[in-house]
């Protein structure tokens, strides 16, 4: 089915026309496909990346990778849809080189899987405990399996919900909403452990 994205009147050609050609090496080809999805994922690392300067440069590594990897895609699913999971890919990448985003204690206490709140880890964030808090939630962050990181970041930090996160990672939104209950129930032991540390080094000091 073709996209309502691209405009065969606009380009003089279809999606699955463009598509060959690019393939095939033809520039001008992959130029319509690059104005017709650039703004959507312009916009998906926007979103993602709060910094639009860093969001046009990851919208132009998008198409570069786009432009190596075309001849792979296969026509399985929709062009639209290789094209989510090829920019969610770069995204992650550039995600997993910086730093984590900064994320209140507070803010992680609020949306607990079953709406208990767990213990008080620290006081408020300009306080040196709320520090001390944030620093071990990066640290706890760090330490998830990737595909709990995934869908915690995905939810809990850039405020995706569960359909989109299912729809971006090929899965179910019942394992979405699994993997974010683990990743969250694996962050509690994760910090449970840190304050455990805190608290014996106190207790000898």
């Amino acid at each position: 089915m073709a996209s309502a994205i691209f405009s065969e009147a606009a380009f003089g050609l279809t999606e699955a026309e463009a598509i060959a050609r690019s393939k095939a090496g033809d520039e001008n080809a992959f130029e319509c496909l690059y104005k017709a999805y650039c703004k959507r994922v312009f916009s998906v690392c926007a979103r993602m990346i709060k910094h639009p300067a860093e969001a046009e440069e990851l919208t132009q590594q998008v198409f570069l990778q786009v432009f190596r990897k075309i001849a792979t895609f296969r026509g399985d699913a929709a062009f639209s849809t290789w094209l989510h999971r090829v920019t969610l890919n770069i995204i992650f990448m550039h995600l997993r080189k910086k730093k984590l985003p900064e994320v209140s204690v507070e803010e992680l206490q609020d949306r607990t899987p079953n709406g208990e709140h767990p213990r008080e880890l620290g006081a408020a964030d300009n306080s040196m405990l709320g520090a001390i808090d944030r620093l071990h939630l990066k640290r706890a962050v760090a330490k998830l399996p990737f595909g709990y990181k995934q869908v915690f970041l995905l939810y809990d930090v850039l405020g995706y919900e569960h359909p989109e996160i299912a729809k971006s990672l090929k899965c179910s939104v019942g394992n979405s909403k699994s993997q974010l209950h683990k990743a969250r129930k694996r962050l509690q032991l994760l910090l449970d452990g840190e304050q455990n540390q805190v608290e014996e080094t106190v207790n000898c000091t």
